[in-house]
């Protein structure tokens, strides 16, 4: 039983990958694919969609290199420092096995990784699963045996039984000048509704008790299909997030939002939290809070507005959890645009902060930008920005001592169990640790904690 690192990069998160390897009816060897899976939650959703269909065509899977005939590498090329660790494990890959496959964000530059790596097998881009499967059936041809390549509804998961990452969009249709997802992922398209409902049912059929949704821009959902209409449960819903949260909160599971953008709209969100059928749980990446920073990032906000939609999210709903991330020392920020920053969140009093220092990007337009910020006022910058949000976060999470809680457990070992209030999301956000009584919890169990203990991300509470 651990503390939550704060600072955990998600772009740069390894998932676990299950043993699937068992002996064939027929006594020969089973086809064994490993893979490494890398980035944010978008991409582990595209790891699982190709180990399921590499489960169900006859493939096992192996969590390491040993043993596994081919290995895909499942790459993140959100900034330099990712790509450089994404660029390592495709190494790591060749030199324990020498049979790799690469896909993910960073295969949208095949070239940058033949340049690297000429000995890969293949390189495909993004969510291009049938490209993956191609490249791994010429690699290792498939060899299903019927008796055991059966799978469950809801495929292979990397995460725990009890929650799942729902993808309900992919690409971007922003012009951020420090991103290039909508390079390598493309506009947004969104999946029609009574898909991501089904998927929504059958996750909860299996026993999951969160749903994560996830897309690159959650609150523009529906926009490309000009909300068009789906038939579900005898009636229609629109393609909108706002009926989506709606239909999914009456699944009987908790429904986390990540990745909203603050238009207009989500305030109609904000009603659902308060009649519980969604967590009032808002992940929004801010990025900055000064008006001509967010300008030369091309970002659809404004600070002055966002402060006001807060209060009035916070007046519907009182205990909202509002996460978000920003970027310090960007291109031209001066010391007077970053007070403002630190202004701005000593007024906003978010929940969940993380901050990244500004990193030029391989094909991103503020590469371009006059005034980059030096090294060392982008680390000065980046302490005193977390220095602030620690201290936020640890009296926000020091009002909660005496409280009772809604948890639900994550991890049951000899030492105590692992859980997650409602207002923290899986890896990113702090934990909730009970050392007493644990004894009858089991990963997936929902209680109720009263705390009596806070730190600066994390509480220790007992059961009620």
């Amino acid at each position: 039983m651990s503390e939550n690192p704060p600072l955990l990069r998600p772009d740069l998160a390894r998932a676990l990958v299950p043993d699937t390897r068992r002996a064939r009816s027929d006594g020969r060897a089973q086809p064994t694919i490993g893979m490494v899976s890398l980035g944010c939650p978008k991409a582990l959703v595209d790891s699982e969609r190709i180990l399921t269909r590499l489960r169900a065509e006859g493939y096992a899977i192996s969590p390491d290199y040993k043993g596994a005939d081919a290995v895909i590498v499942n790459t993140c090329g959100f900034l330099d420092s990712a790509k450089a660790e994404s660029l390592e494990a495709i190494g790591e890959a060749l030199q324990e096995n020498g049979r790799v496959i690469v896909t993910g964000c960073l295969g949208a530059d095949p070239e940058f990784i033949t340049g690297a790596h000429p000995k890969v097998l293949a390189v495909t881009g993004p969510h291009q699963y049938e490209a993956v499967l191609d490249a791994v059936h010429g690699a290792v041809p498939p060899a299903p045996d019927p008796f055991i390549d059966l799978l469950p509804a809801t495929g292979v998961s990397l995460t725990p039984r009890h929650y799942s990452y729902l993808k309900i969009s992919e690409g971007c249709n922003h012009k951020c000048k420090f991103c290039i997802i909508p390079d390598m992922r493309g506009r947004l398209v969104s999946r029609p509704a009574h898909a991501v409902l089904r998927e929504a049912e059958k996750l909860v059929e299996a026993g999951v008790r969160e749903l994560l949704v996830i897309s690159q821009d959650t609150s523009a959902y529906g926009v490309d299909r000009k909300h068009d209409l789906s038939p579900w449960k005898g009636g229609e819903v629109r393609a909108h997030i706002t009926d989506l949260a709606r239909e999914m909160g009456k699944l009987g599971a908790w429904v986390r939002l990540h990745y909203v953008y603050p238009y207009p709209h989500v305030r109609d969100l904000i009603p659902l939290m308060a009649e519980g059928l969604v967590l009032p749980y808002l992940d929004i990446p801010f990025q900055h809070a000064h008006p001509e920073v967010l300008k030369r990032m091309a970002r659809p906000a404004a600070a002055a507005r966002t402060l006001d939609e807060i209060a009035a999210w916070r007046a519907v709903a009182p205990d909202l959890t509002l996460r978000s991330t920003f970027i310090v020392g960007y291109p031209g920020e001066t010391e007077a645009e970053f007070q403002t920053l630190l202004d701005w969140l000593d007024e906003a009093q978010l929940d969940r902060v993380g901050c990244f220092q500004y990193e030029n990007v391989a094909g991103a337009r503020s590469n371009d930008l006059p005034d980059h910020v030096p090294a060392e006022v982008k680390q000065d910058r980046y302490d005193r920005f977390m220095e602030r949000a620690q201290a936020i976060s640890a009296a926000k999470l020091a009002a909660k001592v005496g409280k009772v809680l809604e948890v639900i457990v994550d991890d049951v070992d000899e030492d105590g169990a692992t859980c997650r209030t409602r207002a923290d999301a899986p890896e990113i956000d702090g934990n909730l640790f009970i050392d007493e009584g644990f004894e009858g919890l089991t990963p997936g169990d929902i209680v109720k904690v009263e705390v009596d203990e806070a730190g600066e991300y994390d509480l220790w509470g007992r059961l009620v």
